[in-house]
């Protein structure tokens, strides 16, 4: 007898959400859901949400059997859009998503047939108020794990659409983060990463409050066999003391921190309603330096905000190049339907992709500039498959001979190819 097809998913967006694969292909799985592609969406940008649909139609063009489920951000904030498609079968919000009963339904409704009202099963994320965290117990084929502490987003940036999809913020209790670390830990990962739509906010709604440092603190005490931890992005206005403390203090937390900036230039910044000013972010950058001074900054920087002149463009620009940012992650405005930023008036398309091909050009300046300042280096790297790795301030390295995965390697950095270091 033929082994019974996979359950796939197809991931768009952040880490979080390729965390979320990893625990839905498994629920699934588990449920004996069968020859189905699940794909799980992201709603940041209206790309991501053409992507996603056009990958649908491949999906079903390639098998005409396949049975097609939509979850994620952009099934959330927009079911009309994927029930209105023939290829989908059932639309399935983020709140159900992490549940294993999710999955026993799923195989039932799709083994029976569902009615045109019962394709779409969204509830109101406003209503969510506890974490479900899809928690692994291993990440079969990679070096690092991911482990889920906080999710949603209590914030209204005027373009963002993801407390929509994600509901408001809420966190894993201490306790179950420290075993699911320690549990991966057993399971042989030397680096964790922890990740949530707004880090910072952790805590807030757990008894006590606990913030992010103090969960990072008691992460590295009552777990000294982690060898890295990390954190995914940040905000610097929610950045609390022990968080600093524990930047200064604790070697295995790795000196390398993506900072949501979003803008350089004050006016822009406040349209956003961002929380933070220029002056701020670079005073925090300031703080960041003397406390660590080997930390390697990342950023996320949007180009073309509705009302952005290119002057403030030019500022932002500038901010960059002052603030040392290493990895700029540069996204073009993109409207997002139910924003305050889609009301507002828009920056012409072609100005928009000129600004994030300039923005582009500057990240890879700022970029060759961090690696060529590590030729001659010596860095400790995590090593992935294919002879590649990461350092400790997650630069990517290209290894001169194959070390088994896993491996915590001592190298000299030869030299760089404008991308990646080169290991001697």
């Amino acid at each position: 007898m033929a082994d019974r097809p996979a359950v796939r998913v197809e991931t768009f967006g952040c880490r979080l959400n390729a965390l979320e694969s990893d625990g839905m292909a498994r629920a699934a799985a588990a449920a004996g859901v069968e020859r189905t592609l699940v794909v799980n969406t992201c709603a940041v940008t209206g790309e991501a949400v053409r992507q996603a649909r056009q990958a649908i139609r491949r999906a079903r063009r390639a098998d005409p059997d396949l049975r097609i489920v939509v979850t994620g951000c952009a099934a959330q904030t927009e079911p009309e859009t994927f029930a209105r498609m023939a290829e989908v079968d059932l639309v399935l919000g983020n709140a159900a998503k992490a549940a294993p009963a999710t999955w026993v339904e799923v195989r039932a409704s799709l083994d029976f047939g569902l009615s045109a009202e019962a394709r779409v099963r969204v509830q109101d994320m406003a209503t969510v108020r506890e974490a479900s965290p899809h928690l692994a117990a291993a990440f079969a084929g990679h070096t690092r794990a991911f482990v889920e502490v906080q999710n949603g987003c209590d914030h209204r940036c005027t373009f963002c659409i993801i407390p929509f999809g994600r509901g408001p913020s809420r966190s894993v209790p201490m306790g179950v983060v420290v075993e699911q670390v320690r549990r991966l830990v057993e399971a042989g990962h030397r680096e964790v990463v922890l990740t949530g739509v707004d880090l910072t906010s952790y805590g807030a709604g757990l008894p006590g409050s606990p913030s992010l440092g103090r969960l990072v603190r008691t992460l590295l005490r009552q777990v000294p066999e982690l060898e890295r931890l990390r954190l995914s992005s940040i905000d610097a206005v929610e950045a609390d003391a022990d968080l600093l403390a524990a930047l200064a203090e604790e070697p295995r937390l790795m000196p390398h921190l993506h900072l949501s900036l979003q803008s350089g230039d004050d006016l822009v910044l406040k349209r956003m309603k961002r929380r933070h000013t220029r002056a701020e972010a670079l005073a925090f950058i300031a703080t960041l330096r003397r406390l660590r001074p080997d930390l390697v900054l990342g950023a996320d920087i949007i180009a073309g905000f509705p009302t952005e002149t290119d002057g403030q463009f030019r500022t932002t620009l500038a901010f960059l190049e002052e603030a040392g940012i290493a990895f700029v992650h540069a996204f073009p405005f993109s409207t997002r339907p139910g924003t305050p930023a889609a009301r507002m008036p828009q920056v012409a398309p072609a100005e928009v992709s000129a600004r994030a091909a300039r923005l582009r050009a500057l990240g890879a300046h700022l970029l060759h500039r961090h690696l060529a300042g590590e030729v001659g280096r010596r860095r400790a790297v995590l090593v992935e498959a294919g002879g590649r790795g990461h350092t400790e301030h997650f630069t990517p390295v290209r290894l001169a001979r194959p070390l088994a995965r896993g491996t915590l390697a001592d190298v000299r950095i030869a030299g760089h190819d404008g991308a990646r270091l080169i290991a001697a």
